[in-house]
C-alpha cells in the first residue's frame, strides 16, 4: 500500500510540474501578443551590422607576399594561393589568389593571422547567387570593395539595436 501512495504523489508533483510549465510557455506567449510586427523592406531597407560582424574577406593583391599563412591556419585549407619563385631575386611572386565562400564558414582566421594585412572583413552579408560556382571569388573580385550600406543613399538603414535619446532608453 505504502509504493501506491508513493506513486500517486509523484504522479501529482508531475502533474503540477507539467501544468507549471505549460503555464509559463503560455505567459511568454501572452507577452508577445501587444507587440507590433517589424517589418523591413528589404532591398530598399538594410539593418546596419555590428562593429564585430565578419563579412565577405576583401583582398590587396599588391601587400601579399604568398606567405600561406592563411592557408595554413584556415580549418578547412580553403584559400588558394598560386605562386611562382623568382629565382633571381629569390621572393615569391604571387600569381593567382581565391577563395570559395560557398565553403567559407567565415571565421576570419586568415585575417588574423595575415603578416602583411592584406586580408580584411568587409560589411557585405549578401553573398547569394542562383549558380554556387558564382561565389568562388579570385583576386580580382575580392579585390573590389563593397558600397557601405550607411553611403548608399538608395538604402534606408535600421539600426540593430536601440536608439539612445537623450540619455535615456525609448
Amino acid at each position: 500500500m505504502f509504493p501506491m501512495v508513493t506513486e500517486f504523489m509523484n504522479y501529482g508533483q508531475q502533474t503540477i510540474r507539467a501544468a507549471r510549465y505549460i503555464g509559463q510557455g503560455f505567459m511568454i506567449t501572452l507577452s508577445h501578443v501587444n507587440r507590433l510586427p517589424v517589418t523591413i523592406q528589404y532591398p530598399y531597407e538594410k539593418l546596419i551590422t555590428s562593429e564585430r560582424f565578419r563579412g565577405r574577406i576583401h583582398f590587396e593583391f599588391d601587400k601579399c607576399i604568398a606567405c600561406e599563412v592563411c592557408v595554413r591556419v584556415c580549418p578547412i585549407d580553403l584559400p588558394v594561393v598560386d605562386w611562382k619563385l623568382e629565382t633571381d631575386i629569390r621572393k615569391k611572386r604571387l600569381l593567382n589568389y581565391s577563395i570559395d565562400f560557398g565553403i567559407c564558414i567565415f571565421c576570419g582566421n586568415c585575417v588574423e593571422y595575415c603578416p602583411t594585412n592584406c586580408l580584411s572583413m568587409t560589411e557585405e552579408y549578401e553573398l547569394s547567387t542562383y549558380n554556387r560556382h558564382e561565389l568562388n571569388y579570385n583576386q580580382i573580385a575580392l579585390g573590389r570593395l563593397p558600397v557601405s550600406i550607411i553611403d548608399d543613399y538608395t538604402i534606408r538603414t535600421i539600426s540593430n539595436s536601440p536608439q539612445i535619446k537623450n540619455g535615456k532608453n525609448p
